[in-house]
């Protein structure tokens, strides 16, 4: 019996037919563009995305990143919460919908899903590519503007990745409070830097104060034991390059690292790690050095020994963002 195709094969065949009979050098000259306006500082409200051109390109680009990262996040938020499945979702700025496909491949099983984005050929376009995956065939692609305005109907978990830092502080704020006003749990995803970082604490400071109990990547729902200013707490995916990337890039490497922030929390009880490994572990002769993130909470770091035996074993296939200890 052949082993089924999963969601992260299925979507890369998909996105590797999306720039046929579009110019290389086109596709490359897209994606530059929008990366250049997506890095941007000045917050915009106009979609970013404006032809089918332009979402091809971007979708082919960072879909695969995107995936990885809110795969990253699921997967922490999934293990904190044993046997709870989300019977519907709402991904919020969502565009391509790469995070319906991160939410289908951490869950399985066929829900409800809406994905919103004020970009209609982003809508479009990942119509079109999800045809490709059965338990996305049924989602609702809907146009919407994401900032005070926004309204969500009630469901399980809403997702919200790498939208923050598309709007003002009063649309970040408006976005956040109408998902905990909506959901039982939600997943936010920003980039992996000291900016995205200070998005993220704000949103989960919110989160919290709506009464959410924090599941992943902290041990605890207590204030964020990082110095402001001093440091930013962020993970990595590691994402297979394709043509297009090492085109983009330049580069000759098979794979990139994304790096990340996020907060997953839900309005009913989980169980957070005891600790989590905050850096990429230190592997020295005979010990491993871990950063940890540890219940009190604190940052603090251990160095686990050959004389720790099965605890070294695991230290040394600890990855950085894992909880620690693994059981």
């Amino acid at each position: 019996m052949n082993a089924p195709v999963r969601p992260d094969e299925t979507l890369r065949a998909a996105l590797a037919g999306l720039l046929d009979g579009l110019p290389p050098r086109q596709a490359a000259q897209a994606v530059e563009r929008l990366i250049a306006s997506y890095r941007g500082a000045t917050p915009t409200d106009a979609p970013i995305l404006r032809d089918r051109a332009d979402v091809a390109a971007y979708a082919a680009y960072r879909m695969p990143a995107t995936f990885a990262a809110v795969r990253s996040a699921l997967a922490a938020f999934a293990e904190a919460a044993p046997g709870w499945v989300p019977g519907s979702h709402t991904d919020v700025g969502g565009g391509t919908g790469a995070a319906a496909w991160a939410v289908s491949a951490t869950w399985g099983g066929d829900r409800p899903v809406t994905v919103l984005d004020w970009a209609e050929p982003a809508l479009a376009l990942g119509r079109e590519i999800a045809a490709a995956e059965p338990a996305l065939r049924d989602v609702r692609w809907q146009r919407s503007r994401i900032g005070a305005a926004l309204c969500l109907e009630s469901t399980d978990l809403v997702t919200v990745s790498y939208v923050l830092n598309e709007l003002t502080a009063p649309d970040r704020t408006a976005l956040v409070d109408a998902a905990a006003a909506a959901a039982r749990a939600v997943v936010i995803v920003e980039p992996g830097t000291p900016d995205g970082y200070t998005r993220l604490i704000e949103a989960r400071d919110r989160l919290i104060g709506a009464g959410f109990r924090i599941a992943a990547p902290c041990p605890h729902s207590a204030a964020c034991p990082i110095a402001p200013g001093a440091d930013w707490c962020h993970f990595s995916a590691r994402v297979s390059r394709s043509s297009l990337h090492r085109q983009v890039k330049g580069g000759s490497l098979a794979y990139e690292d994304e790096k990340f922030s996020y907060v997953a929390a839900a309005r009913f009880p989980v169980e957070p790690a005891a600790s989590r490994i905050v850096r990429r572990p230190q592997i020295r002769k005979g010990q491993v050095l871990l950063d940890l993130c540890e219940t009190e909470p604190s940052l603090r770091r251990t160095t686990v020994t050959k004389r720790h035996g099965d605890l070294y074993k695991e230290a040394r296939d600890a990855d950085w963002g894992d909880a620690w200890p693994s059981v």
